[in-house]
């Protein structure tokens, strides 16, 4: 192959590669390509497919069933004669043909509950299904924030270096010209050196929380990942401090699919109850049937076995009839049943009751923590500026010198705190908001 070929192909592979790793991802990007990979929402895709089964057999369990056999016999010895119940030592041969159709008319409208109590159950597993998406969703935003947070650490610690690298030079340069002694180079290396270790130990974090996204969103063969940041400005949002938990309460309640698969689950239950008092009432059944036979015993006039054809014709019968079962006793097994049933009915709703109030103290605990959020993000914005003009003037002071290496790094440290403090409160406020909004029924997430 020409060299200049080969480089050519070396290159367009290493700009592809280069391109590919640069790809930045937004959060719709991240959540929608988790949401398309994840393996845990198989099972749940696996569930709802067997109860779909289940709701479309229970429908098909009204048609009439229909049954056909054969049989082959071959007697020897002392048998009777199928034609005139005689008793004969001759060996010979049978075929029997039979198709039978049976059709319940009544049993306690058990079948009709039992499709009713089938298809909640097939609701409530697509509304799970649906709950869980949301909870991988959660789990992607908060992967996706903690990224944005630990780069915004990094680029803090990096403005920390920064100046310790810039002071180090300075008391080098000082210390050259004799205006310092050779004591306080050692000083300003060790904040260099400080601030070294924690850039190294805010990029580890970026590093396990990268990976943390990665094996949210089942991304296969990649090691690193480049978002898109979205944290906006925290702002004081009216419409929001003044909802109140009860309002949201409201409105989160009537669409949350966690809710609505309980609430299902316990409609199912009292259909279940319905369909297990049925078995208590008499049942009708209406049966027919189509039969004939061959037996090599059944001879003409001349003694000879009539053929097959003609035995088929004729020995046709046909019956049609109705059954009428009556439960009298069956060892109590019957209340038993619904007594169980009813059980099953009244812990379906106390969980109902349990997902309300978790829901509930849900909405309350975020109202809460909004409100308090707002008023920290005020503060520690303000904070930051003062810390940041606390440094500021130490940094000018420690230039001229008027104060050590120790009370410089004091300050550094105060401010860099507060930047970490500030961004942290964004991070939760963010994650807070879109939370709440995701409660109160608006599009947080692209999700059917």
């Amino acid at each position: 192959m020409n060299p200049t070929f080969k480089i050519a192909i070396l290159f367009i592979i290493a700009l592809s590669m280069r391109v590919q790793a640069q790809e930045k991802w937004t959060l719709d990007e991240c959540v929608a390509y988790a949401l398309e990979h994840n393996l845990q929402l198989n099972d749940f895709k696996y569930t709802t497919q067997s109860d779909r089964e289940s709701y479309r057999q229970s429908v098909r369990d009204l048609l009439p069933s229909v049954n056909a056999y054969s049989e082959y016999n071959i007697r020897f010895g002392r048998s009777i004669d199928p034609n005139d119940n005689s008793i004969i030592t001759t060996d010979f041969f049978s075929n029997n043909y039979n198709l039978n159709a049976n059709v319940d008319l009544f049993r306690g409208f058990q079948k009709l509950n039992t499709i009713k109590a089938t298809k909640f159950l097939y609701k409530a597993t697509q509304e799970e299904t649906l709950q869980e998406k949301y909870l991988l969703a959660f789990r992607v935003m908060q992967a996706f924030y903690n990224i944005e947070f630990f780069e915004g650490l990094v680029a803090i610690s990096k403005e920390q270096l920064a100046v310790s690298q810039s002071n180090y030079d300075l008391v080098k340069r000082q210390i050259e010209l004799g205006l310092k002694a050779g004591a306080d180079l050692y000083e300003a290396e060790s904040l260099l050196l400080t601030d070294k270790l924690n850039l190294t130990q805010s990029k580890n974090q970026l590093v396990a929380a990268q990976l943390k996204l990665i094996q949210e969103m089942n991304l296969e063969d990649a090691k690193s990942i480049t978002i898109q940041p979205e944290m906006a400005e925290v702002k004081d949002d009216t419409n929001i401090s003044e909802v109140q938990s009860d309002s949201i309460f409201t409105e989160a309640k009537n669409f949350m699919p966690i809710v609505k698969a309980q609430e299902l689950r316990a409609d199912a239950a009292q259909k279940q109850v319905a369909a297990a008092r049925g078995e208590l009432f008499p049942s009708i059944s209406l049966f027919g049937g189509y039969g004939t036979g061959f037996y090599e015993t059944t001879r003409d006039s001349l003694g000879e076995t009539v053929p097959f054809s003609d035995q088929f014709r004729d020995n046709t019968f046909r019956f049609v009839g109705l059954s009428l079962n009556v439960p009298i006793s069956n060892g109590w097994s019957g209340r038993s049943k619904i007594k169980q049933q009813k059980i099953a009915r009244l812990r379906a709703q106390n969980n109902l009751d349990i997902q309300k109030q978790q829901l509930y103290q849900t909405v309350q605990t975020l109202v809460q923590d909004y409100n308090s959020l707002v008023v920290e993000y005020e503060q520690s914005t303000q904070k930051m500026e003062a810390q940041e003009l606390a440094f500021t003037i130490a940094q000018k002071r420690y230039e001229k010198g008027l104060i050590n290496a120790l009370e410089l790094f004091q300050a550094k440290n105060l401010f860099a705190s507060a930047q970490n403090e500030n961004l942290q409160v964004r991070l939760s406020s963010e994650i807070n908001k879109s939370t709440l909004d995701f409660y109160r029924g608006l599009p947080v997430f692209d999700i059917e």
